[in-house]
This record gives C-alpha cells, sequence and structure tokens, in this order.
C-alpha cells in the first residue's frame, strides 16, 4: 500500500496578511470621518479668528486687508469692557458658589443615609434638566416675593442654582470610584473626618472638583436665558452680544470670540496640568 504525503496548506500568514490590511484601511476610514468631523466643529471657529483681523466691516472673502482697527476698538469700548467684566465677575462668583454647596451636597450623598436622599438627588439634579427659561422665570418670581432688586448678585443666585447639578454629578461619580478602604485606614490611625477630607478625600477627587469647576464656569460665562430674566441695568457679555446682533456681527465681535477662545485654550491647559497625575 503506497501512501501519499500531502504537504500543507500554508494560508496563516495571507490570513494574517489580511487582517493587518482591513485594519489598516478600518482605522484610516476611523481617521478621516474624525478628522472631517473635528473640521466641521472647528472651522467656524478658525474663520472668526480670520474675520477678527479682516481691515472690512463685511465679511466678504476674500480678505480686503489685514488690520488690528477692531481690537484698539475693542480696547476703547468701554461698554464691551464692562461687559467682559460683568461675565467674569457673575461667572467666578457663581463658580466658586457652586462648588461651596457642590461639593458637600456630593459627599452627603455619597456617605450619609436619610430619609428623602433618593427626592434630594433629584431635586438637586432638576435645575439643569428643566429650560433655562424656565429657571429665570421661577427665580424671577422669588426673588420678587423676597424684595430682591435684580443685579449681578441676582444673576450669580440663579446661575449657581442652575449649575449645582453639574458639581454634584461630577464629584459623586468620583466619589463612587474611590475606594474606601483610604478613608477607613486613615481614621484607624486616628486621624480626624477633617484631616482625611483634606489628604485623602480632596486630592482624589481633584480633578473632578477642577472640571466640574472649569465646566460651571464656561456655562455661567455664556450663559442667556436664566442672565435674560435676573440681570438689572448691568449686562454681560452674551447680553451684550445679543444685543448688538441687529446690526449684524460685527468685526468687534469677532475680536471678543478671538480672545475667548484664547482664554478657553488657557483654561484648557491650565486644568490639564491641574488634573494630571503626579509620579512619585
Amino acid at each position: 500500500m503506497v501512501m501519499t504525503l500531502s504537504t500543507p496548506r500554508v494560508a496563516a500568514p495571507v490570513k494574517k496578511k489580511r487582517s493587518v490590511v482591513q485594519r489598516f484601511a478600518a482605522d484610516t476610514a476611523f481617521m478621516t470621518f474624525v478628522a472631517i468631523l473635528m473640521a466641521f466643529l472647528y472651522i467656524p471657529i478658525w474663520i472668526l479668528i480670520i474675520f477678527s483681523f479682516n481691515d472690512s466691516r463685511s465679511l466678504t472673502w476674500p480678505l480686503s486687508g489685514f488690520t488690528l482697527e477692531w481690537y484698539q476698538r475693542l480696547w476703547n469700548n468701554s461698554q464691551l469692557q464692562d461687559a467682559i467684566g460683568n461675565s467674569f465677575y457673575v461667572a467666578s462668583c457663581a463658580t466658586v458658589l457652586t462648588l461651596l454647596v457642590g461639593v458637600p451636597a456630593a459627599l452627603a450623598l455619597h456617605r450619609l443615609h436619610f430619609p428623602g436622599k433618593t427626592v434630594f438627588r433629584r431635586l438637586v439634579v432638576l435645575p439643569i434638566t428643566l429650560p433655562g427659561v424656565v429657571t429665570g422665570i421661577s427665580m424671577l418670581n422669588l426673588f420678587r416675593v423676597l424684595g430682591f432688586d435684580l443685579s449681578l448678585e441676582t444673576v450669580i443666585l440663579g446661575h449657581a442654582t442652575a449649575l449645582l447639578a453639574v458639581v454634584v454629578t461630577q464629584v459623586s461619580a468620583r466619589l463612587e470610584r474611590l475606594p474606601k478602604s483610604l478613608e477607613e485606614a486613615s481614621a484607624d490611625l486616628g486621624a480626624t473626618q477633617i484631616y482625611t477630607f483634606i489628604h485623602i478625600t480632596l486630592p482624589n477627587i481633584r480633578s473632578a472638583v477642577i472640571g466640574a469647576g472649569l465646566l460651571s464656569f464656561v456655562l455661567s460665562f455664556d450663559e442667556i436665558p436664566v442672565t435674560f430674566f435676573l440681570t438689572g441695568r448691568d449686562n454681560t457679555l452674551p447680553m451684550y452680544i445679543y444685543s448688538t446682533m441687529r446690526r449684524g456681527v460685527t468685526p468687534e465681535i469677532n475680536a471678543v470670540g478671538t480672545l475667548i477662545v484664547l482664554f478657553s485654550l488657557i483654561l484648557i491647559v491650565a486644568a490639564v496640568i491641574a488634573t494630571r497625575d503626579r509620579k512619585h
């Protein structure tokens, strides 16, 4: 009986080569999609920056020339500068107030068990789920009943109320991932609750607190519906831009937008530096 030996087919390298090609094609398609999406999101910002240096008031392409006149006018526009200062004042105070209330509220929801805890959690998240018009009207009625005059301080209270859920949700999510053994070990070593919070809990939730603070600042800075109902005689930057839109988008508004983009980039870099893990 004669037995014939057949050589095995070499198919593995071919399949491996196909898988590499398919993976490369999939990665290329995904990166192309991401690039198109990022271009769709950021091209309007680049157009705003480019037209802030246009020496013509008309938004036509190509540019007729390069100038810094609109930044000079921005420097000399006292009303616009007051609006920018008011926006920074409102956003900073609202962020601080939101953190002062939101962080303890998140700690209470995470650690304590009390009647009505579920209802309290829903009430904390409620303002951010409501339309800004509803929040603004309700806060306006409250201030009128209490006899408060509308001012930037009422705007701060309105923004802090609307943005409280941002801090509570982000800090609560970070606390859920924090191992309880760290605080228990600190308590076993004789540390007080305040010492444990400052040296154990707070450093571990630092990134969530900073991220929530930055997000609250940005949302407060460009808030319009709540500000519209609660502001008095003082204008914020979004309200000033909204009032000038009847004359169209002026180059000064483009200059303001460019400066805000630059400031946002600085905030992003500062947040990355502040929240990155320290290497020991």
